[in-house]
């Protein structure tokens, strides 16, 4: 007989076999237009934070959504390979602030 947790873990291994990940979805598989030099070009809107990051987005503006609002993200070199959600946080960033004993 085996345990809740090989089941749950060996179950969970066979939804991740089964789920396509890291893949580029309809929005982002649109033909990008490169700009001039010199000219602007607006930032693509996604909530697509698992799409892989391609060679061809090097240099566009993305902006990604958190969860409550979009976050600028401009595409270098190294962050081809990685997701876009990679940069941008979900989780406010806790910063200590010191209270004045009175």
């Amino acid at each position: 007989m085996r345990g809740r947790t090989s089941y749950r873990t060996s179950f969970h291994g066979a939804l991740q076999l089964a789920k396509p990940h890291g893949t580029v979805t309809d929005i982002l598989r649109l033909p990008i237009v490169r700009p001039k030099p010199g000219e602007r070009v607006p930032p693509i809107k996604t909530q697509a934070r698992a799409a892989t990051i391609l060679p061809n987005f090097v240099g566009l503006i993305f902006q990604v959504y958190n969860g409550k609002i979009y976050h600028d993200v401009r595409i270098t070199e190294d962050m081809v390979g990685h997701k876009l959600g990679e940069f941008s946080p979900t989780r406010k960033r806790f910063s200590y602030k010191q209270t004045k004993n009175k």
